[in-house]
């Protein structure tokens, strides 16, 4: 862990962050989207996101598959409720939809206009590709992703399930050409993932200024202590990979955290949280919440202040 981040676990609550350079100023717990249309309905995601907003937050992450597309409706019927488009920070992914599949520039075209039907809004604040798409040339992509900025459909462009090769690639290419770069990188990172993100993206996201976005920073929930044994089946098939972390290894990341929490009078989910606020390149968590509660304790990580020996202690349990 480096000097900077262990300088922030002794200073004050975790505040704003800027993703990528920007200028964008986020949340550090963004709210992923993923459960709207599954594990939450409409009530329940209008439930999520009030709470969330009452309480500061403005980062919601989304993408154009997610339950078919029910999330980004769920999130769009929500924002109209909401007085001031650009207090929330709108990040959703295309490539993926299976009625829009691929990065293309007619698909890609189609996608965001039906990403912004189901949003009901002008634009969002970060357009996703998602995934590589070998057919196509990643010139078009860019060239597309620039069209869209220039008509204000989106504001910046970002990446989820890329290489670091072809991240690095489209670094170049725009630098080349002046056209525009992924300036924030989604990828999953927690207690129990650590390694792709820390040896293939993390030094990439310090380069650009704090530019990734960690999804599934609770593992699927498995940090939050609920899945014990192969018995403990979760409520919803979008928490079934929680359960391949059962075992010994998962077992000494869970300990470390409850002695890390009961130190600090904290929750297991808090603290797992803060340990992935804390590490180098990360700008913001996203939190897949499905009740105000879990908003409540997932934001709670903010106020956290993890000392050296916390951070150390969770460092080696969870190291593979």
């Amino acid at each position: 862990m480096d000097a900077s981040a262990l300088d922030e676990s002794t200073g004050p609550a975790i505040g704003p962050r800027d993703i990528g350079g920007t200028g964008i100023i986020a949340s550090p717990i963004g709210i992923d989207g993923a459960v709207f249309g599954w594990a939450a309905g409409i009530d329940e995601t209008a439930s999520v996101l009030d709470a969330y907003a009452a309480a500061g937050g403005n980062l919601v992450s989304t993408a154009d598959h997610y339950a078919g597309g029910r999330s980004e409706v769920m999130i769009g019927t929500w924002l109209r409720t909401v007085s001031d488009r650009s207090s929330v920070i709108l990040e959703t992914r295309v490539g993926k939809h299976p009625d829009a599949a691929g990065l293309s520039k007619r698909k890609i075209l189609r996608a965001v206009e039906n990403s912004l039907t189901r949003l009901g809004t002008d634009y969002v604040d970060f357009l996703s590709f998602d995934g590589e798409d070998p057919a196509v040339p990643i010139e078009e992509s860019l060239e597309t992703g620039a069209r869209l900025i220039e008509e204000g459909k989106a504001r910046f462009l970002s990446v989820s399930r890329f290489s670091p090769a072809a991240i690095r690639r489209v670094a170049e290419i725009a630098e080349e050409t002046d056209s525009p770069g992924f300036r924030a990188i989604l990828v999953e990172y927690n207690l129990m993932d650590r390694t792709p993100y820390e040896r293939d993206f993390q030094a990439l996201s310090v380069e650009r200024g704090r530019a990734a976005l960690a999804r599934l920073p609770l593992a699927n929930g498995y940090l939050s202590g609920q899945f014990r044994t192969r018995d403990d089946v979760p409520q919803s098939v979008m928490f079934d990979e929680a359960t391949r972390h059962i075992g010994r290894r998962g077992d000494r990341v869970l300990a470390a955290l409850e002695s890390v929490a009961n130190d600090l009078g904290e929750t297991p989910t808090t603290i797992a949280l803060a340990w992935v606020l804390l590490k180098p390149g990360i700008a913001a968590a996203l939190l897949r919440a499905s009740d105000a509660d879990q908003v409540r304790h997932g934001l709670g990580a903010t106020r956290v202040r993890l000392e050296r020996h916390h951070v150390a202690e969770l460092d080696r349990a969870s190291a593979q």
